[in-house]
């Protein structure tokens, strides 16, 4: 058997829960996925409505994992693991919670004669195509659901599983709007692997990118986050734009490097550990802010916008930017309605 050798630990009936966890159903490891451990867990709801006050152009999102074994030293999203009594460094990286009936949840969600068939992202907060999916199988089935309700669907993800998905991402696009991005923020494989240890290659990415442009897709690249002094150099900008139009991508979303508390100690103290000559640097740019200081970001734009449209690529600024966010809180209360909040499960 394929899963042969795992271990399951899960409670007797009428014992405490392994962990203080909704829904919590057992926990597994497995040695074809070495050091780390899958939470199972039963969700009472898929669909995420975004803040009203998100500057993000969409109010629905799907995370049918918490946690991300692609252990991205920067992602933004560490922070929430403490939600679950996990840590925001090495458990998010290790301790991944599966949304087991996700498939079954949205389907039954998207089916209700209120649902408004807005659009639905995937891979805002965690990956859906990180390596857990090549256990659970969890994407075509969403898919599926949303296709079938005509929900339009977008995807963010720097897996490249997305590959196997293909067909039926091709067959929902039939019905409904379906947009693909690729993440891909660094272009030297020593970087990306000290970086990003747990994600596929640069090269794979973009090979991924250009299976998707294959099969009739206009295919987002986010060249995001450029971090200063490691991949912002005219050199290392225009490398990145060439390979990426190589790809076939039509468009290029790029931004400066975000750290929010969670990410922020985290990736601060990768920086003391292998970049020491730049942390004084990166402490006077994010000690006081989780964005880069205004003048830098404009100062990446003006180099990268006709970079890109000189390689025919569209190029789209990150919409998390503090200015847009606090345009976005005004409209929000201009409102007077009260903001929902994310739910975990």
């Amino acid at each position: 058997m394929r899963w042969s050798g795992q271990k399951i630990e899960t409670s007797s009936p009428g014992e405490p829960a392994l962990l203080p966890m909704p829904g919590l159903v057992r926990t597994v490891r497995t040695p074809e996925f070495a050091g780390l451990t899958f939470h199972e867990v039963r969700a009472k709801t898929a669909l995420n409505r975004v803040p009203d006050a998100s500057p993000m152009p969409f109010r629905w999102t799907i995370n049918p994992y918490r946690g991300c074994s692609h252990q991205c030293v920067y992602c933004f999203a560490r922070a929430t693991h403490r939600y679950l009594d996990f840590d925001a460094g090495d458990d998010f990286d290790r301790q991944l919670v599966v949304k087991v009936n996700a498939p079954d949840v949205v389907r039954a969600e998207v089916g209700r004669r209120s649902w408004r068939r807005e659009l639905v992202a995937l891979g805002t907060n965690t990956d859906p195509y990180q390596r857990a999916e090549g256990r659970y199988a969890l994407m075509p089935g969403i898919i599926r659901a949303l296709g079938e309700s005509a929900t339009p669907i977008s995807i963010l993800t720097k897996g490249t599983l997305l590959r196997r998905d293909l067909p039926l991402l091709s067959e929902a696009a039939e019905h409904v709007a379906v947009d693909i991005a690729m993440s891909i923020a660094v272009f030297d494989d020593e970087l990306q692997a000290a970086v990003e240890p747990g994600t596929p290659s640069t090269e794979a990415r973009l090979a991924t990118v250009r299976q998707a442009v294959e099969r009739g897709f206009r295919v987002t690249v986010f060249l995001m986050p450029i971090m200063p002094w490691l991949t912002d150099s005219p050199e290392q900008l225009e490398h990145a734009v060439e390979r990426i139009a190589a790809s076939g991508a039509t468009r290029v979303v790029f931004g400066a490097l975000h750290l929010r508390p969670g990410a922020k100690e985290w990736f601060l103290a990768w920086i003391a550990r292998e970049h020491p000559e730049l942390e004084a640097g990166y402490r006077r740019f994010y000690d006081r802010s989780s964005s880069a200081p205004a003048a830098y970001r404009r100062q990446l734009g003006a180099r990268l916008r006709p970079l890109l449209r000189r390689h025919g690529l569209d190029p789209r600024d990150d919409e998390d930017q503090p200015e847009v966010r606090r345009a976005a809180r005004v409209a929000a209360a201009e409102t007077l309605a009260p903001s929902p909040q994310p739910t975990l499960f």
